[in-house]
């Protein structure tokens, strides 16, 4: 009797563990810390792919406006701080580094808007083939950015959801110590809140 009674119990305990642990929701902090970074490595892919693009378009723009050096310079400068920086995990518990790095990679997508502003001025430089498909991939490559960026930023208000809200925060905090993530901004909201002069 004594040994099923411990069976019995064991089992019992066992099964109050796993509604326990269900209701607090650490599988479901579990799942969405996965998908977050998840999320995240496909935003630092799309951003690794518009780096990739970069020394063929300076290279082809250099052979048509090699006097635009300030400029070439620029980008080849932002693209260095943008890929310089160490782009690991730990970045999406830290708001300091996040905040760095979406300063570098918006350094980088305003150099090459003043490079790709530079073609207006060549028009033999608009008409190069080689010119035209890499203006092509860095639209379609700014396009995915833009949402990979949404899909990241969807994982994190709702990871961010989970850590906060009652149950699941004490299970973030006391059992997996895990923090909200920091999000992406609009680097000026003034300027964005601003509708667009349109000019005729």
């Amino acid at each position: 009797m004594g040994r099923i009674w411990w069976e019995r119990t064991l089992l019992t305990v066992m099964m109050i563990s796993a509604l326990s642990v269900s209701g607090c929701g650490y599988n479901d902090l579990q799942g969405l810390d996965e998908d977050t970074k998840a999320a995240w490595s496909e935003v630092i892919n799309q951003y690794q792919r518009r780096a990739d693009l970069i020394p063929n378009l300076v290279a082809t723009v250099k052979g048509y406006a090699a006097h635009e050096k300030e400029t070439l310079e620029s980008v080849v400068n932002a693209r260095a701080k943008a890929t310089g920086m160490q782009v690991t995990p730990e970045v999406l518990q830290d708001s300091t580094a996040f905040e760095a790095f979406q300063k570098a990679q918006a350094g980088l997508t305003s150099a090459l808007g003043r490079l790709i502003a530079i073609a207006e001025n060549y028009p033999n430089l608009k008409a190069d083939q080689n010119f035209r498909d890499l203006q092509s991939q860095l639209e379609g490559t700014e396009n995915r950015i833009t949402v990979a960026r949404k899909r990241y930023i969807d994982r994190v208000a709702e990871y961010n959801k989970m850590v906060r809200f009652f149950p699941t925060n004490l299970t973030a905090k006391l059992l997996l110590h895990l923090e909200e993530r920091p999000n992406f901004t609009v680097a000026d909201e003034n300027a964005v809140a601003k509708p667009p002069e349109v000019k005729f």
